[in-house]
């Protein structure tokens, strides 16, 4: 799952970067306002990690001018302010949630779950395809009753697969939702992780679709 990072912090980026990628997200990370509104206008993002002191922008005036343009991408804001304006105004400009550094990585993918399960429609942290089960917040997968913890980007495919049950996934989709930006893809990345996924818990957990790509079966 693709995130995009808008943050000027060198250490804070490379720390919510790493986090965030040992957890299975795709992290594309953006330093200043320019790049932020260009990155938001190109999509691609399940959600946005938005700091407010940026240079060449602020934060609050980049999400008024994302939603004015009619960008509906979930935004979680991080920053250091936490005065009650500030916070308020955030949330009525259109953002998802607000969270105050420093934080604790837990909390902040607790939000970040909350945020796409509502996003999804969903109460529970639970995907649910067939015989197929993906717990979002232990990554463990079950299928026809074995159970494995997956790695990371074992994870975000499945995470993908499993959003949609039914729905095809070509090689293309699959790599934008695993990798980030400039992350060398070998050619046969993709079918790598599926033939490791599949020898863990069962060829049934992804089926192939020849020639358009890959999916997993409907409740």
């Amino acid at each position: 799952m693709r995130v995009l990072l808008i943050e000027d912090d060198q250490m804070i980026g490379e720390g919510l970067s790493y986090g965030l990628s040992a957890e299975g997200y795709s992290v594309d990370w953006v330093r200043d306002g320019v790049a932020a509104e260009t990155a938001l206008h190109n999509g691609g993002h399940a959600l946005v990690l938005l700091d407010l002191g940026l240079p060449g922008g602020d934060g609050l005036q980049i999400l008024r001018s994302a939603r004015a343009a009619g960008i509906d991408t979930s935004v979680l804001i991080v920053t250091a302010r936490y005065g009650l304006d500030s916070r308020i105004a955030g949330l009525d400009l259109g953002a998802d949630d607000y969270l105050v550094k420093p934080f604790e990585m837990r909390e902040l993918l607790a939000r970040m779950r909350a945020i796409l399960r509502r996003r999804a429609g969903r109460a529970s942290a639970r995907l649910v395809a067939a015989d197929t089960e993906l717990d979002t917040e232990t990554h463990a997968l079950c299928h026809a009753g074995t159970v494995v913890v997956l790695s990371a980007r074992e994870y975000a495919l499945m995470h993908a697969l499993m959003e949609r049950p039914g729905r095809i996934l070509s090689r293309a989709q699959i790599e934008e939702r695993v990798y980030g930006w400039g992350e060398e893809v070998e050619s046969n990345a993709v079918d790598a992780i599926i033939l490791t996924i599949r020898r863990k818990v069962g060829k049934g957990a992804i089926l192939n679709v020849r020639g358009a790509g890959w999916m997993v079966p409907k409740p």
